[in-house]
């Protein structure tokens, strides 16, 4: 009595099971922070840092606005810190106000204000370090009731929320931070201005065709030749 053959996957359907694999191979392969956000900057004072006023994006580039966030602070007089490594642009006073900004390796501005800067133009700084004082609260102060930090984030033109940059908000796709030379992608609300680059497309391969989804037929290995099972007649032709 011959043992009972065991069912072979149609050739059809090898293709399609290969195709499955190579899919479930590649999302195991995903790293954790291409799912997660992940912070660029730091946040310049100590916890606990609330947000009081988020930041609003203008009309047009004069229209009204919040250009920053509002960081609660727990008492007067806190240290303020670089958000991020870079150079000391401006270390002075605006409109009655302390202010302190800082330029970046890939042309990102933070700005830092009520704070009476310790810092002199030019002085290079590392990430976490001390860039001056919280000024005491009066009524040139941004915040009239609380005491807080106006943070601020500007690359060129174009205001951007800081709460993307500190991973509050989303992914930080827009965060590359490899080095000068790399312009990053703009994040999230900005006010007008250039356009920033597109998200980057994967050019399909050589002999692709276009807007295919997965590669033809002929490009995948053929399955092995099909052999008798056990208790298969064999024909002989003379």
């Amino acid at each position: 009595m011959s043992a009972p053959s065991v069912p072979c996957p149609s050739v059809r359907s090898l293709p399609a099971l290969l195709m499955c694999c190579m899919a479930l191979a590649a999302l195991l392969a995903l790293p954790a922070s291409a799912h997660a956000g992940e912070a660029r900057w730091q946040w310049p004072v100590p916890a606990p840092h609330p947000v009081l006023r988020a930041f609003e994006e203008p009309e047009h580039p004069y229209g009204p606005g919040h250009r920053g966030i509002d960081i609660g602070v727990t008492g007067e007089g806190a240290q303020v810190r670089a958000v991020e490594a870079g150079t000391v642009r401006f270390s002075g006073t605006v409109a009655g106000r302390g202010v302190v900004s800082v330029t970046h390796a890939d042309g990102l501005l933070s700005t830092y204000e009520p704070v009476s800067g310790t810092v002199e133009v030019g002085t290079a700084v590392l990430a976490g370090e001390v860039l001056g004082t919280l000024e005491q609260r009066s009524e040139l102060a941004h915040c009239a009731e609380e005491t807080c930090l106006h943070l601020g984030a500007r690359r060129g033109k174009d205001y951007l929320d800081p709460q993307l940059l500190l991973g509050l908000r989303g992914p930080s796709v827009l965060l590359p931070w490899d080095g000068p030379g790399e312009r990053a992608p703009r994040t999230g609300a900005a006010r007008p201005g250039p356009s920033a680059p597109g998200e980057a497309v994967r050019a399909p391969a050589p002999g692709a065709a276009a807007g295919s989804a997965a590669p033809e037929a002929s490009a995948l290995p053929r399955p092995p030749p099909m052999r008798p099972g056990r208790g298969a007649l064999i024909a002989l032709v003379g």
